[in-house]
């Protein structure tokens, strides 16, 4: 007879950190991307200059087939339950080495897979959290109210012509989180599923407005 198992280990990830204020933006990745690819995400907000930014990179790593360039994924939906747990613990501790405990608050910033971790990562800081930018990507399933309601602003966007982030799901995502998280942004750009330049400057604005 065979017997799934799992056991717990110590494994190794990476993140990128470019020292600033007493502000910080964390980012997360899409699929099949890396935390340079989010750090130049984060460089590309006018607004975000002056912050501590904070790119990490998913646990999972892998080769792109077309370059051979290392890329990662943050989970698949075997032993979900079990990833998130330790996407949390990886979060925190990325955060800690980052020197999040003398920061007055943080933005997590996400695109495509990346937003799940933005929005998770929110919900279970053990520092101030400012605000969530979620580009390309939905809401958690698991996250209930209450635990929405722990995140002061969030800026959702979509770009019109994104076949993965759907406008039903943008819709829901809206309906969730209004009256739920706190200050509510939107934006629907003419474009697909990327990290646009209309994207860029609602993010200026946001972090202008959530600057604690």
């Amino acid at each position: 007879m065979m017997i799934e198992r799992t056991v717990a280990v110590t494994t190794h990830g990476r993140y990128l950190v470019e020292a600033g204020s007493p502000q910080m933006i964390v980012g997360f990745h899409g699929y099949a991307e890396n935390a340079e690819i989010q750090m130049e995400r984060l460089r590309s907000i006018p607004r975000g200059e002056a912050w501590t930014k904070v790119s990490i990179q998913g646990l999972h790593r892998f080769y792109q087939r077309r370059t051979n360039m290392v890329v990662a994924s943050w989970m698949t939906s075997q032993d979900r339950e079990l990833a998130m747990a330790d996407n949390t613990a990886y979060v925190t501790a990325c955060l800690e080495s980052a020197g999040a405990g003398g920061i007055r608050g943080i933005v997590f910033a996400g695109f495509s897979q990346g937003v799940g971790m933005a929005f998770r990562a929110a919900v279970n800081s053990r520092y101030p959290v400012a605000g969530v930018i979620a580009v390309g990507g939905d809401v958690p399933p698991e996250l209930t109210g209450d635990e929405l309601q722990k995140i002061p602003a969030v800026l959702v966007a979509r770009g019109n012509g994104d076949t993965w982030y759907t406008a039903e799901m943008f819709d829901q995502d809206r309906k969730r989180l209004d009256g739920v998280a706190g200050k509510l942004h939107t934006i629907e750009f003419d474009g697909g599923h990327e990290w646009s330049g209309a994207v860029i400057a609602e993010a200026a604005e946001f972090l202008k407005t959530t600057a604690p």
